[in-house]
């Protein structure tokens, strides 16, 4: 997969500890990549990476502060990366209401952190910035919003994400390319809202609701109508990666040039995968019995209410787009915290599901799954 391109590879990952990290680092091992973490302690208990007993699994844990522009540095210069996947995040909407400094400084400065190093890297580099599909300006209507569409961000969380989409596109005119260093290229990604089994951050509808049902109690849900473009965890990643390789590999762009993919990426799921939180409350109780009561909360803070993606560019240069539908994505999500609750051991569960995932990518030619390298 990916062009083999990734196997013996070094590869630097902030936010391995996390939920969306620990699913990278389990498929970049298994794609023989040594993998060097970088990140604060996991951030949830129970959480997926010591659920995968990734810490022994990895070239290097180390545990580092993104905020921390000599650590960052330090961390990165050592290890000496051929790619990096930047994905340490503050990522909870309604945290960064009560802590917003703590969103800006991690969201904004810890990737202009990442960058600066970058800026004066004397080797050949693919590195692949996380941002979010709630980075768009957003104003709740019928569309779906595409790579050019202005940014913006009406809570902390979702304006940071789009101040470092700025930073991206600022130090890649300013510092890479043409324009400077010219053994890094750097890209971001937009993912839609991200589901799969392990992920146990409070105030998610998915983990929210396992935790309620494991419990036999109702899952309470504050805006049933909220729409949002759900996709499974494996679908952004298998994104990243493919990403990272075609801008690491001139052999994968079929003649185009590496500047053709160092902007930015939206990696959603298909526009009928954009279902309200009442329909996702529906689908999650068809393998995981119980109920769901409407609960609206008074004087809540604002969430966007509508948000859907478009594909097309991912489409069109890289040859991507979703594996799994909707229905697909859910039930593997509930599978795996069913499997895992009733004894299935983790570590294997979740590379038999990113291998279920890539064959099914397989079956249906995506070039990521297929591509002879």
């Amino acid at each position: 997969m990916f062009g083999g391109v990734f196997e013996n590879k070094k590869v630097w990952l902030s936010g391995h500890t996390g939920f969306k990290g620990s699913w990278l680092a389990t498929w970049l091992l298994q794609l023989g990549a040594r993998v060097h973490g970088f990140a604060l302690e996991p951030p949830t208990e129970p959480s997926l990476f010591e659920q995968l007993g990734l810490s022994s699994q990895l070239h290097q844990h180390e545990i580092g502060d993104i905020r921390d522009l000599a650590a960052v540095e330090k961390s990165i210069r050592s290890t000496g990366p051929d790619f990096i996947f930047h994905l340490a995040a503050q990522p909870i909407v309604r945290f960064s209401y009560q802590e917003p400094v703590e969103t800006y400084q991690t969201n904004v400065m810890g990737t202009v952190h990442v960058l600066e190093v970058l800026r004066s890297y004397q080797q050949p580099c693919a590195a692949i910035f996380v941002t979010t599909d709630k980075c768009y300006l957003n104003q709740e209507r019928h569309y779906a919003y595409r790579e050019e569409d202005p940014l913006g961000g009406h809570d902390p969380y979702s304006s940071s994400k789009a101040a470092a989409e700025i930073a991206i596109a600022a130090y890649r005119s300013s510092y890479f390319g043409p324009a400077g260093n010219s053994s890094v290229n750097i890209a971001s990604a937009r993912a839609g809202n991200v589901i799969g089994g392990g992920d146990w951050a409070p105030d998610r509808i998915v983990p929210d609701a396992i935790r309620s049902l494991g419990r036999g109690e109702a899952v309470a849900v504050r805006n049933k109508r909220a729409t949002r473009p759900w996709q499974h965890v494996l679908e952004p990643l298998s994104g990243y990666l493919w990403l990272a390789a075609v801008l690491a590999q001139p052999s994968l762009r079929e003649r185009s040039a590496a500047s053709e993919f160092t902007g930015p990426f939206n990696f959603g799921p298909e526009l009928e995968s954009a279902r309200t939180v009442e329909e996702l409350m529906e689908q999650i109780l068809l393998t995981a019995p119980g109920k769901w009561v409407d609960r609206p909360e008074s004087g809540a803070v604002h969430e966007a209410g509508l948000l859907s993606l478009a594909i097309e560019k991912a489409r069109h240069l890289l040859g991507w787009q979703p594996a799994w539908n909707f229905e697909e994505a859910v039930a593997e999500t509930v599978r795996w915290y069913n499997a895992v609750a009733k004894g299935a051991d983790a570590p294997a569960f979740t590379r038999d599901q990113i291998e279920a995932y890539s064959a099914k990518a397989r079956t249906a030619g995506m070039a990521w799954a297929s591509h002879p390298g």
